[in-house]
């Protein structure tokens, strides 16, 4: 298993063939979803899709019908490469099995109206891997890497920090990393780094276009 993070949220696994990118937005870098078989997608937010990342790749598309909708009202060109995943949906993309985890977006703030959101859980042989977009709803199963949003207009530092240590992975790398300064990274990181540490769990951030 190769994992690769490239920008924020997006994020690249490998594994026995098969290639599989995960919101690839607008704060990721061209090339992103070059080779890769199949694109999932959490939500509709920009920084997690970006139609214009997907037109760089024949790769098949998995997203909820929130998004699947907007492709199809924004990018009809687009459509016939989606698939629709459903809340707790277990399918099998390129041999690799995905299940969807949650339904809806993390609170931004009272008043606004909640996004749907889907988190996916994969099996890489013998490693799951978490990527939960931009919500706080763990799989209810052991995870092997946790990808921890670590900062979002949505969200604490220390409730990150609880859902890391709730969801309980032995290693955690950090993503939705682009809206702080680097002083601010800095003071996350070495929240994260101390309180998931005392709790026995590996916490790192990777430059883009880095390897686990």
């Amino acid at each position: 298993m190769r994992l690769t993070k490239l920008g924020h949220s997006c994020v690249r696994v490998e594994h026995d063939g098969t290639v599989l990118v995960l919101d690839p937005g607008v704060f990721t870098g061209h090339g992103a979803i070059d080779g890769a078989d199949a694109v999932l997608i959490t939500h509709e937010h920009p920084d997690h899709y970006d139609p214009e990342q997907l037109r760089r790749s024949d790769a098949a598309v998995y997203t909820i019908e929130a998004v699947a909708a907007q492709i199809r009202e924004g990018a009809p060109d687009l459509a016939e490469r989606v698939t629709v995943v459903t809340p707790a949906e277990e399918l099998s993309i390129g041999g690799i099995p995905v299940r969807a985890v949650g339904e809806l977006h993390a609170v931004i703030h009272p008043e606004l109206p909640r996004f749907d959101n889907s988190g996916y859980l994969l099996t890489l042989g013998d490693t799951t891997v978490f990527h939960p977009g931009d919500a706080l709803t763990g799989p209810d199963r052991p995870v092997d890497v946790l990808l921890a949003p670590v900062c979002a207009p949505w969200m604490k530092v220390s409730e990150g920090i609880d859902f890391a240590r709730s969801v309980g992975a032995p290693r955690n790398v950090a993503i939705h990393d682009r809206i702080y300064s680097d002083a601010g990274l800095g003071v996350a990181d070495s929240h994260f780094g101390r309180f998931l540490g005392e709790a026995g769990l590996d916490y790192v951030r990777l430059a883009e276009g880095t390897d686990l």
